[in-house]
């Protein structure tokens, strides 16, 4: 059926195109005068289409879900204090990994104020080091 429908339209604009062609045939063998005329003949010929297929509705928009905003990590500033001198964290980590000589997937520090150490496994390697709090 709906193919019927289409050849039907096809049929009709194929009509038009003929009629327009014979208009343009007889008005270029009309006087100089009527070439204007047949040219706004002509154009309202070509700009009447067959008729369009009602558009489909669109599908209405998907909605992405939304993201959880990553949230800003807190700086933490962490130092161990003994015998009245600090000692920042992030320096005794900074060491342990300059001790180590390579890159670890894992570190735990074990800190020792009263020995003065640090002891740390790094990816199931145990090693130890001084840490000095003077």
């Amino acid at each position: 059926m709906a193919t019927t429908k289409k050849t039907a339209a096809t049929k009709a604009a194929a009509e038009k195109e003929t009629t327009a062609k014979e208009t343009v045939k007889k008005a270029t063998t009309k006087a100089p005068a009527t070439k204007a005329a047949a040219k706004t003949e002509e154009a309202p010929a070509k700009k009447a289409p067959a008729k369009k297929a009602p558009a489909k509705k669109a599908a209405p928009k998907k909605v992405a879900p939304k993201k959880p905003e990553a949230k800003a990590e807190t700086k933490v500033d962490f130092f161990v204090e003994f015998g009245g001198v600090q000692v920042s964290i992030d320096e005794v980590i900074k060491n342990v990994k300059l001790t180590l000589g390579k890159d670890a997937k894992e570190i735990s520090v074990y800190l020792k104020p009263e020995e003065s150490k640090a002891y740390f496994v790094a990816d199931g390697e145990e090693k130890e080091m001084d840490v000095f709090f003077c």
